[in-house]
């Protein structure tokens, strides 16, 4: 493990205010987005979906990184480049999601565990060659009548630790992301408790797995009100209260905590992480940055709808998009 080189890089990550582009969603994830624009759900639509946005000028203006799959790692553009090339030669830093999927808790009703540690150790190395300088474990938390209980939590929470720690071995820097689900009723100081009890026992794991903290960076949910929760709050409470659950459990040698998105629509979730910027930028000992997917590429998908003859319109919307969240992270997204 070069602690130089994973320290560099997590910073890297967020350097010059930019921010990661979560283009790792699964096959039947990407399939399902298709079919709701009418696109044809093959792996050539997915290559001329992911080559769009790997080819996009000036992206690397407002993205730092991009985390793929295993599907767009090894895919090509149309004149025979590797994607992971295209983008690191733009100046993006190329990442890959490695977990598997989330499956039933055993034992534990509506709770999810994150397979993938079986064979990490090779599948990094081969990543490793590939060109992958950074990794991204995503673990499921549903927030509920009586759970998140602590054995999910911790089951989880060790899995981050656990993948974070071979892919510090490897040489990559690790994207650990517990996200807490948007779906429900529960309020934003129910949201916030859990997110408190989950990150407090991720950095426990993390210590007890020796991961550098240096070289990782924290992907975390918002601290928001359910979609369903009758009661909401304003976005300058919402920042507040996810800085706060932040303060509390994350060690200040973490240099970069990306929010994700969670669904949330593109132009709320920048504006509620401009809030976070406006308020604690100034005294936030870690870069509070963004790694989102839907917020950023939906925009651009509605604009394409799978024909090449939209391929311009759409890298614009991606574009704006990107350059939304950039300013987001400086605070001073207009909406």
């Amino acid at each position: 493990m070069e602690k130089n080189t994973l320290q560099e890089t997590a910073l890297a990550l967020a350097s010059a205010d930019r921010g990661i582009l979560a283009m790792d969603e699964s096959i039947p994830t990407c399939n399902r987005r298709f079919r709701k624009l009418a696109i044809p759900e093959t792996e050539e639509k997915r290559r001329q979906w992911r080559e769009l946005i790997a080819t996009t000028p000036d992206l690397a203006e407002h993205i730092a990184g991009a985390i793929l799959f295993d599907e767009t790692i090894r895919q090509h553009t149309g004149d025979g480049r590797r994607i992971v090339d295209v983008l690191t030669e733009a100046g993006i830093i190329p990442g890959i999601k490695v977990d598997l999927r989330a499956h039933d808790l055993a034992l534990h009703p509506g709770e999810k565990i994150t397979d993938g540690l079986d064979g990490l150790r090779d599948r990094l190395g081969e990543y490793r060659s590939m060109g992958a300088r950074f990794t991204k474990w995503r673990a499921v938390i549903t927030i509920g009548e009586g759970i998140p209980s602590s054995g999910c939590i911790e089951s989880n929470a060790h899995a981050l630790a656990r993948f974070a720690a071979l892919s510090q071995e490897a040489g990559m820097v690790p994207v650990v992301e517990p996200e807490m689900l948007l779906e429900g009723t529960h309020t934003m100081e129910r949201c916030l408790e859990v997110g408190e009890r989950v990150l407090r026992e991720l950095y426990r794991q993390l210590a007890g797995q020796r991961v550098l903290l240096e070289g990782t960076v924290l992907k975390t949910s918002m601290v928001l009100p359910a979609l369903d929760c009758p009661k909401q709050q304003t976005i300058a409470e919402e920042a507040d209260a996810t800085v706060r659950c932040l303060m509390r459990t994350v060690p200040a040698a973490v240099p970069v905590v990306a929010f994700l998105s969670g669904g949330q629509p593109p132009e709320l979730a920048a504006a509620r992480l401009s809030a976070i910027n406006e308020r604690w930028r100034a005294t936030a000992p870690w870069a509070l940055s963004f790694s989102f997917a839907r917020a950023i590429q939906q925009p651009a998908m509605e604009a394409w709808k799978g024909e090449e003859e939209n391929r311009d319109a759409a890298q614009h919307a991606l574009m704006q998009a990107a350059c939304d969240c950039f300013m987001a992270r400086r605070g001073e997204y207009a909406g």
